[in-house]
C-alpha cells in the first residue's frame, strides 16, 4: 500500500492537472464561438455557390470551363489534409491521418503518385517524417486565419491543376457538426464535379444567361468560388478542432475528477490503517508496562 506522502502528492499533482484541463476547456468553448459564428455565415453561401459552380460548369464545353472541370488520366494527386496546429484533442488529427491513406488505398495511389499540400503544423509534421513529398509553404496559416491567407494556398493548388502538374485535388478535413461530432470529408477540389441529382429530384436543363458576359464568369467567379471551397473546408476544421479539444478537456476534467475521488479515499482509508496501527502499538504497551 502507498504511503500517506505518496497518496497526498498524488492528489496534488491530479488536482493541478484538473485545473489546467478544466482552463483549457474554457478557452476552447471561448474560441468555439467565434470559429463557429464565422463558419455557419459562410456554409449556406458556399454551399449555394459550389452547386451553381458544378452546374455551369457541366453545362458548358468552352475551354475557360473546361480549365477546372477537364478530367484526365490520374497520374498525380495533390492532397490537402487540414489538421491543427497543436495537440490535445483526441482523435481529431489521427481521424484525417487515416482518411488520407484509405483514400489512397481506394484509388491505388503509392507515396510517389502523391503530393501533400498541408494545412497545419501536424499535418505537416506527420507527412514529412511519413517521407511524403511536402509543399511547406501554407502550414501556418492558423497562426493568422483569414481568406488573403487561405487564398494563397488555393491558388498553388488551382495553379498546379492548370499547368497540369496534378490531375486531381482533394481536400481531407473535419466538418463541424456539433461540439462533439465532426464529421471527416474527403471532398475532390479539382477537377469541378457535377453534382448529381437527389432521389426523386427531377434533372432540368438549365439555360443560363451571363451577366455581364460569359468570359467574365469563366475568368473571375469561378476562380474566386473555388477559393472559397477552399476557405470554407480550413473554416469547418478550424471550428472542428476547438470542439474536439472543448470535448476532450472536459472528459479529462471528469476523469481528473473520478480519480480524485479514488485518491482521497485511498488516503482516508490509508490514513485510517495508521491510526489504528498506532493505537494498537499503545495499547500492547501498555499491556506489557501492566504485566511487567
Amino acid at each position: 500500500m502507498a504511503s500517506l506522502k505518496e497518496v497526498k502528492e498524488r492528489i496534488k499533482s491530479v488536482s493541478s492537472t484538473q485545473q489546467i484541463t478544466k482552463a483549457m476547456k474554457m478557452v476552447a468553448a471561448a474560441k468555439l464561438r467565434r470559429a463557429q459564428d464565422r463558419t455557419v455565415q459562410l456554409r449556406p453561401y458556399s454551399e449555394k455557390l459550389s452547386a451553381l459552380l458544378a452546374n455551369v460548369s457541366s453545362g458548358n464545353s468552352d475551354a475557360g470551363f473546361d480549365t477546372y472541370a477537364v478530367e484526365r488520366e490520374v497520374k498525380k494527386v495533390l492532397i490537402v489534409p487540414v489538421t491543427s496546429d497543436r495537440g490535445l484533442c483526441g482523435a481529431f488529427n489521427t481521424n484525417i491521418f487515416k482518411a488520407v491513406r484509405a483514400m489512397m488505398q481506394t484509388n491505388n495511389l503509392s507515396d510517389r503518385d502523391v503530393e501533400i499540400l498541408p494545412i497545419g503544423r501536424k499535418s505537416y509534421d506527420f507527412f514529412r517524417k511519413k517521407g511524403f513529398t511536402v509543399i511547406d509553404n501554407y502550414y501556418e496559416v492558423f497562426g493568422d486565419l483569414t481568406f488573403d491567407n487561405v487564398r494563397e494556398a488555393a491558388e498553388f493548388a488551382m495553379e498546379g491543376f492548370v499547368n497540369e502538374n496534378y490531375d486531381r485535388v482533394v481536400l481531407v478535413y473535419n466538418e463541424f457538426k456539433n461540439v462533439a461530432t465532426q464529421i471527416v470529408r474527403t471532398e475532390q477540389f479539382l477537377p469541378i464535379q457535377e453534382i448529381a441529382p437527389e432521389a426523386g429530384e427531377a434533372t432540368t436543363n438549365t439555360d443560363y444567361i451571363y451577366e455581364p458576359s460569359k468570359t467574365f464568369i469563366i475568368e473571375e467567379l469561378i476562380p474566386k468560388s473555388l477559393k472559397i471551397q477552399f476557405y470554407k473546408a480550413v473554416l469547418e476544421s478550424n471550428a472542428s478542432e476547438h470542439g474536439a479539444r472543448m470535448t476532450a478537456m472536459g472528459k479529462a476534467t471528469d476523469n481528473a475528477g473520478e480519480l480524485l475521488k479514488e485518491l482521497k479515499l485511498t488516503y482516508n482509508r490509508t490514513r485510517q490503517a495508521a491510526i489504528t496501527k498506532e493505537i494498537l502499538e499503545i495499547v500492547g504497551g501498555a499491556e506489557a508496562l501492566a504485566s511487567s
